[in-house]
């Protein structure tokens, strides 16, 4: 398995439509926007025999902290085709793109998720660490952190998604 920079013909999107099942066509539009609204940010893919097994995303949001706004990094969505989960392709993608975060000086990856799977990569509770995060839609428990070498301690606050999020009404769980 090689982890690398997605690069123009990788077919991300059929990844996510794939591996999100009926909330595939709306997470590969997530994917879109996401690609158009932050040129900045980082997606990588896990190929496998010549073939995109898996992609995850990191984009810029902020941190609402009392003496100043920080530049952080959202870790969403990540996706894995069903024939390769439960393989560590998916951990693999996330090692590496803390991995580059750190590289970058970016001092805290922020995501939404199952706290079973996200916490054998180190991620956190962000409450715990004195985070407070953007909706009251997000499960406490599912809105993890991991903080990087460049965090420090007066980087606390509230988490400020970009707007692709909201405008996907992508943000904590709605009723069904």
């Amino acid at each position: 398995m090689e982890i690398r920079v997605e690069r123009g013909g990788d077919d991300v999107a059929e990844v996510h439509r794939v591996a999100f099942g009926d909330d595939g066509d709306k997470i590969a539009e997530l994917v879109r926007a996401l690609k158009q609204d932050d040129p900045a940010l980082l997606s990588l893919v896990a190929e496998v025999d010549g073939r995109v097994a898996g992609n995850v995303m990191f984009t810029r949001s902020l941190l609402d902290a009392p003496p100043r706004l920080v530049d952080v990094w959202v870790l969403s969505p990540l996706a894995v085709l069903p024939e390769y989960q439960r393989q560590g392709v998916g951990r693999a993608l996330i090692k590496r793109g803390l991995e580059i975060a750190d590289e970058q000086r970016v001092p805290l990856v922020f995501l939404e998720g199952d706290p079973a799977y996200y916490s054998k990569s180190g991620f956190r509770a962000g409450g715990e660490l004195g985070f407070r995060k953007p909706s009251l839609r997000i499960p406490d428990a599912a809105f993890q952190v991991y903080p990087l070498s460049a965090y420090e301690a007066w980087m606390t606050g509230t988490l400020v998604y970009s707007a692709t999020f909201w405008d996907f009404d992508s943000v904590g769980l709605r009723d069904s």
